[in-house]
């Protein structure tokens, strides 16, 4: 397969205010809508599935378990000054989960979209 896009599906709770948000304040694009069921939007070459609760991706399971949003799996963007984007987003009344941390590859925050899937919010460290 030849496609360089990376597809993540996320289990969202309402499919129209998640592509408002991920439009609005992370600079995604919508690609297709079937509202409420399912949306997908995209920013570079990463694909974002939203799938509402009667979408294909949001039907239950053989075992009778139900697709739901959160959880710890996450994507991250990379920002070259992630201070700047944290106090962007703050001032918009984006939720994080966490204070920005600093360790020995960078530094990175968790964002919550509304369905409280996260997204890590990362910009790298200095290489030596």
């Amino acid at each position: 397969m030849s496609d360089a896009t990376v597809h993540v599906r996320y289990m969202v709770n309402d499919v129209e205010e998640s592509v408002a948000w991920y439009t609005r304040h992370l600079g995604f694009t919508l690609l297709s809508s079937a509202a409420p069921a399912f949306a997908d939007v995209k920013r570079g070459l990463l694909r974002v599935l939203l799938s509402g609760k009667t979408s294909s991706g949001g039907r239950p399971m053989a075992d009778g378990e139900q697709p739901v949003p959160g959880g710890w799996n996450r994507f991250q963007l990379v920002y070259d000054d992630l201070a700047a984007e944290v106090q962007r987003m703050r001032a918009a009344g984006l939720s994080f989960r966490n204070d920005i941390v600093h360790g020995p590859g960078g530094a990175q925050i968790l964002l919550k979209d509304p369905s409280g899937n996260l997204i890590e919010l990362f910009q790298p460290g200095a290489r030596r």
